[in-house]
């Protein structure tokens, strides 16, 4: 049973639901050593007091904040706590909105709610009502000692707790350099569009999550692997002599590389059922055409994926 990283409740006017939040993402990555280049030996960190220079268990460490130059008040977990207690230990919701009106940049972290004790039914009403009405919750929550804006919204039997980022936590991307809008400015044909056009009706599917995955992660276990067998497990890796960065290629004719991809495709239903990964092997993007002399005689598995 996974632990529970947070225990309160979800508040809305006169209604109090007791609730225990659980992560709902499992984060596959590798977990790297850091090592000394010159004989590979575990390089590791200490915590020391800066003054006397001795080591410190983490039993002795405290968190602190710095009013002024070298002064610090000390800030144990209740002293978060009494901040404001109402906030540490409800999920305070503030408004609900159509289920569909929150942009997808504001999503960040998804966690799953469960129902504490004796809060099963009014956990279900709140479920029930969300879902009749196509609404989702939006509330702020402090978890340990950030405060979050988050939504609450259902899955299958199950509430979920998603944090959003604030609003001013977003970048404005007006010093991008950006294409104009509007085709003729943009440099785009109607003609170019269409093209377009077919060639993304040619591709869409329903949303099947289930058959994406991180071939990365098994392309560099498989390249671990074969440093093993190989027995370069002490063996910097350099890049080879003759690779060179990709260069972009010159401009080409959109609307004929889109015709090249409409035709490829087969202009039906067929290409549908073909690998994804036959898709992502090819060597050149439909409409950036990218020119490379790296690794024309690598492995397949050895070269990055898109």
């Amino acid at each position: 049973m996974a632990r529970a990283i947070w225990k309160g409740a979800i508040s809305f006017g006169l209604v109090n639901i007791p609730v225990e939040l659980y992560s709902a993402e499992d984060k596959k990555s590798f977990k790297f050593s850091m090592l000394d280049k010159r004989d590979f030996s575990p390089v590791g960190y200490k915590r020391y007091n800066k003054k006397s220079k001795k080591e410190v268990e983490w039993g002795n460490i405290v968190k602190g904040y710095e009013y002024e130059k070298g002064q610090y008040v000390v800030l144990s977990d209740e002293d978060f706590k009494r901040a404001n207690v109402k906030a540490t230990q409800t999920i305070d919701i503030q408004c609900f909105v159509a289920e569909d009106e929150v942009p997808v940049e504001y999503f960040e972290t998804p966690y799953f709610l469960a129902p504490g004790a004796r809060g099963q039914k009014v956990y279900a009403l709140l479920r029930e009502t969300l879902q009749a009405s196509k609404r989702i919750a939006i509330a702020q929550v402090v978890i340990r000692t950030t405060q979050h804006l988050a939504a609450i919204v259902v899955k299958d039997r199950a509430l979920m707790l998603n944090t959003l980022r604030y609003h001013d936590e977003l970048v404005d991307p007006k010093g991008l350099d950006l294409p104009a809008e509007g085709l003729k400015a943009a440099g785009v044909s109607p003609k170019e569009v269409q093209l377009a056009k077919r060639l993304i009706d040619d591709m869409t599917e329903h949303w099947k999550p289930e058959e994406f995955k991180d071939t990365y992660h098994e392309d560099l276990m498989a390249r671990i692997d074969e440093k093993i067998k190989l027995g370069q497990t002490q063996e910097i890796t350099e890049p080879d002599s003759d690779d060179k960065e990709p260069r972009l290629a010159p401009v080409v004719d959109l609307a004929a590389l889109l015709r090249e991809s409409l035709a490829k495709k087969g202009g039906g239903s067929n290409a549908k059922s073909a690998p994804r990964k036959a898709a992502a092997a090819r060597s050149k993007p439909r409409l950036h055409v990218v020119e490379s002399e790296r690794g024309a005689s690598k492995p397949a598995a050895r070269r990055k994926r898109a």
